[in-house]
């Protein structure tokens, strides 16, 4: 198997497990904001935090592959 095909399957994994966590905790939490707190169910946080998680690391990959693309060009020019 190459990269690819392990990270899809780790991806998997860790998909499963975090769903798994999430639905075994579905109990009301409180939220505290910067202006006030409200009541979630602790699902929602965890899938949330999960995919801002996610998210960041995906900007800070491509922030990374557009700096390095320009070094490219720039060595290449």
């Amino acid at each position: 198997m190459n990269k690819q095909q392990w990270t899809i399957i780790l991806a998997f994994i860790f998909v499963l497990i975090v769903s798994v966590f999430a639905v075994i905790n579905v109990r009301p939490v409180e939220v505290h904001y910067l202006f006030g707190t409200a009541e979630w169910p602790l699902i929602l946080v965890i899938i949330g935090s999960v995919l801002m998680g996610g998210l960041i690391v995906a900007f800070a990959g491509i922030f990374q592959i557009v700096k390095l693309k320009r070094e490219l060009k720039s060595i290449k020019s």
